[in-house]
């Protein structure tokens, strides 16, 4: 026998059964973001404005090249996940299953492409 309620079964699942979950996920990413941001624009900052070796001595050491990659693959993720909600709310069927493949693709791609940018430039 099931003694919970309707209320119970649905508390804290949202519409399609993932909103909890999905809002948690959003406010850990933003939560780091918050952190990573400031800290990418210093060290980017700082990084600025040498010759070309300076900014690879640069990057070079782990502090920046590692703020860069986190920064990157946060900030990324974030965005993929805020595109997966747009393409919620206005696409369906098949073009909606399209979309966030094609979304999902290109995010992958990005930091696909930035970590590599990354480490031939810290190697």
């Amino acid at each position: 026998m099931n003694f919970l309620t309707d209320r119970k079964r649905a508390q804290g699942t949202g519409a399609s059964g993932k909103g909890t979950e999905h809002h948690w996920h959003m406010m850990i990413n933003s939560s780091l973001l918050v952190v990573l941001v400031p800290l990418f624009v210093l060290t980017f900052g700082m990084g600025l404005g040498g010759t070309y070796e300076e900014v690879l001595a640069y990057f070079g050491k782990p502090f920046p090249a590692i703020i860069t990659a986190l920064t990157l693959i946060v900030g990324v993720i974030h965005i993929k996940n805020e595109a997966q909600d747009a393409i919620e709310d206005y696409m369906h069927g098949v073009a909606e299953k399209l979309t966030y493949i094609a979304a999902g693709a290109v995010c992958y791609t990005i930091i696909a492409v930035g970590l590599f940018a990354l480490i031939k430039l810290a190697l």
